[in-house]
C-alpha cells in the first residue's frame, strides 16, 4: 500500500459518513453492555449523518470556510501556478487519461489571468494513484490544446500540496520567481496558501469554483449525496489544515534545534 492509498484509507475512517457511521456502530456494539452510552453514540451519529447530508449545512460550512474572490492587479505577481485536482484515468472517450472535472475547472480560471496578464504558467500534480501519465502532463496538454495558452513548467512528482509547493518553489527560484498567483478551488485555497507561503513564496490567491448562494427551498432541509460530498470536504479541509500546521511546526523546531 502506498502512503496516499494509507493516507485516504485512515481519512476515510475520519471524514463522514465513515466516522458516523463508526458511532453508529459503537452503539449497536455496546446497546446491551452500555445501553446509555450506546444510545448517545447513536443519537450523535444519526444526527451527524441527518446534518451532513442536508444541503443548508453543508453549503454553509464550506461557504464559511472558502477563501474570498480575489481582484488581481496583472503586474503584481512573476508567475501563475496552477494545482491540480485530480485525473480522468484511462478516458474511453479520449483514449487516454486526462484532467478530471475539478482540474479542468482550474485550468479555465488558469488561463483566463494568463491571457489577461501574460505571466508564464507552471503546472503541479503527480500521480499518487499510480498510472504512467502525471497530472502535470495531463494539465499541460488541456491548457496549450484546448485553451491555446503555454505552459513553461511542468512539476509532476508531488503527492499532495505540500510537496506541491515545495517542488514548485525549487523550480521557480531557480528563475528568481518568488510571487506567484495561485490558482486552485476556493475551499482548497486556505491549505493550499498556507504550504505555499512556508516554502517560500510570497501568494496572491486566485480561487476559483466558490460555493454560491441560491434561494432557500425545502430541498435544503433533504438528505442528498452531493451535500454529504461537500460536508466531506470541509472536514477533509479542517484536518489537513491541522496536520499542516502541526508538521510545519515540528519542521520549525527541528531547525532550530538540530
Amino acid at each position: 500500500m502506498t502512503a496516499w492509498q494509507l493516507t485516504n484509507a485512515l481519512a476515510a475512517f475520519l471524514l463522514p459518513p465513515g466516522s458516523l457511521i463508526l458511532l453508529i456502530a459503537g452503539g449497536l456494539v455496546l446497546h446491551r453492555s452500555r445501553p446509555r452510552t450506546a444510545r448517545l453514540l447513536l443519537a450523535a451519529g444519526l444526527a451527524g449523518l441527518y446534518a451532513c447530508s442536508m444541503p443548508l449545512t453543508a453549503d454553509f460550512l464550506l461557504r464559511n470556510w472558502e477563501s474570498p474572490p480575489a481582484v488581481i492587479a496583472a503586474d503584481a505577481a512573476q508567475a501563475i501556478v496552477v494545482l491540480g485536482g485530480g485525473r480522468y484515468r484511462e478516458a474511453p472517450e479520449y483514449g487516454a487519461d486526462t484532467v478530471s472535472a475539478p482540474t479542468l475547472v482550474r485550468l479555465r480560471y488558469a488561463a483566463r489571468l494568463q491571457r489577461s496578464s501574460g505571466h508564464p504558467v507552471l503546472v503541479s500534480g503527480g500521480s499518487p494513484d499510480g498510472g504512467t501519465v502525471d497530472e502535470a502532463q495531463t494539465m499541460k496538454q488541456v491548457l496549450e490544446q484546448e485553451f491555446a495558452v503555454p505552459v513553461r513548467w511542468m512539476e509532476g512528482s508531488s503527492d499532495n500540496t505540500l510537496q506541491n509547493a515545495r517542488l514548485s518553489y525549487r523550480m521557480l527560484r531557480a528563475e528568481g520567481i518568488r510571487t506567484i498567483v495561485l490558482v486552485t478551488h476556493a475551499w482548497h485555497m486556505p491549505r493550499a496558501r498556507l504550504a505555499f507561503e512556508q516554502s517560500g513564496f510570497r501568494v496572491i490567491p486566485a480561487p476559483t469554483a466558490h460555493t454560491t448562494r441560491t434561494p432557500l427551498t425545502i430541498l435544503d432541509f433533504l438528505p442528498d449525496a452531493r451535500a454529504m460530498r461537500t460536508s466531506s470536504l470541509f472536514c477533509h479541509e479542517i484536518i489537513g489544515m491541522f496536520w499542516y500546521r502541526l508538521r510545519l511546526l515540528f519542521h520549525a523546531q527541528a531547525r532550530e534545534f538540530p
